[in-house]
């Protein structure tokens, strides 16, 4: 899940959102406004209830980033990089660099976002409960209350012992130090994963035969998400195991094709050596040194009026936007930072300088070429 637009950088962690996050906030704030708030205290002007309700649904997005940067701030205490955090439809992800290096790494990881959601949900509770007791009952109340439920039930739901919810990496992380192997526990937290995910699909067709529609829709899609994502991590565990001990340097394309910051982008679409050859490109400066990543669909999008004055280097993805690795990282280490979009690329740069470019179909030839000249290395 990439992000739509950054929001900026907290606790050294970037935070952005999806667009799908606009999805959650209207249904929040909608529902609050013009359903839950009116119904419980009536006679207020129409503009309070949807500025609370508008308030409370940002607070909500608040707490889904709490959440997601206490995964974020306790895997960098305990060395595991974090890309960014990026809140979306169904909550919030934050993409790590690497998996964690011990059972007791993935616990501390794992337990802290359901305990800090807990810990808001009491917050939250407790608020409510004092200001009902100095000025009674009232539409702050009746958020604050909302803010506590909402918080308690995210934290119960996450800690659900099924992949990739927060209780699935619990999970995971007990049966990795039960069994020593990491790659069978990962097969159990999925398959707890897919198991659950198919029973909240059948919940919610069954709320959906009953007149439920919007419930049991949700309840669906829910539903649907973690089977597929349960599968995702079992399938990642396996090339993940496949790839064990297989350095960067081994699948990268080496010399990549890189294109001039000074270069237009009229002459970067007409360049055969670039319109051809692949979908993104690195971005060198005079020196040579990486500064970011172009692709053509970015260059295709600006007019033809303006193609022949608007450079490269203002179309380009900045490297602080670029995942960039060393040749000897474990190959493995980049799964969960790869998918076929063209701008899901990883430069290889060793002493400031590219020396090569990684994609998923990199990937994907490394292991083809395991399963086949090493049978030993075939994943189950």
């Amino acid at each position: 899940m990439r992000a739509t637009f950054r929001l900026g950088t907290l606790a050294g962690v970037k935070v952005g959102v999806h667009w799908t996050v606009a999805v959650i906030f209207a249904v929040i704030a909608i529902g609050l406004a013009q359903s839950r708030l009116p119904a419980a205290h009536p006679g207020h002007l129409w503009a309070l209830y949807w500025a609370v309700g508008l308030l409370t649904a940002v607070v909500f997005l608040a707490s889904l980033l709490a959440h997601e940067l206490a995964h974020a701030v306790v895997a960098r205490r305990n060395g595991v990089g974090v890309d960014d955090i990026v809140l979306w439809l169904l909550g919030g992800v934050a993409r790590l660099r690497g998996e964690a290096p011990s059972p007791g790494v993935e616990f501390r990881i794992a337990g802290v976002g359901p305990l800090v959601s807990l810990v808001l949900g009491v917050v939250f509770g407790l608020s409510a409960w004092l200001v009902h007791a100095g000025f009674g009952a009232g539409l702050g109340v009746d958020a604050l209350a909302w803010l506590a439920a909402i918080n308690i039930l995210l934290a119960v739901f996450n800690a659900v012992p099924a992949a990739p919810l927060d209780g699935g990496r619990l999970l995971r992380a007990l049966l990795w130090r039960r069994t020593g192997d990491k790659f069978r526990a990962t097969v159990g937290a999925s398959t707890a994963g897919r198991g659950f995910g198919w029973l909240l699909v059948l919940l919610g067709l069954f709320l959906f035969v009953r007149g439920d529609t919007v419930g049991g829709v949700w309840t669906a899609l829910i539903g649907w998400f973690l089977t597929s994502a349960a599968t995702l991590e079992r399938r990642q565990a396996e090339v993940a195991k496949t790839l064990a001990g297989i350095p960067v340097r081994n699948a990268m394309t080496r010399e990549p094709a890189a294109v001039p910051t000074r270069l237009t982008v009229a002459e970067f679409l007409r360049d055969a050596a670039f319109r051809y050859r692949h979908s993104a490109f690195p971005v060198v400066d005079e020196a040579g040194a990486p500064v970011g990543l172009v692709t053509l669909d970015a260059a295709r999008h600006v007019s033809e009026r303006e193609q022949g004055t608007v450079f490269v280097a203002d179309v380009m993805l900045p490297l602080a936007e670029v995942d960039v690795v060393g040749p000897d990282e474990p190959l493995a280490n980049l799964l969960p930072r790869l998918d076929p979009a063209p701008e899901h690329r990883v430069l290889v740069v060793a002493d400031g300088r590219l020396i090569g470019i990684v994609s998923a179909a990199d990937i994907n030839g490394m292991v083809t070429w395991l399963n086949v000249n090493n049978p030993q290395r075939r994943s189950p």
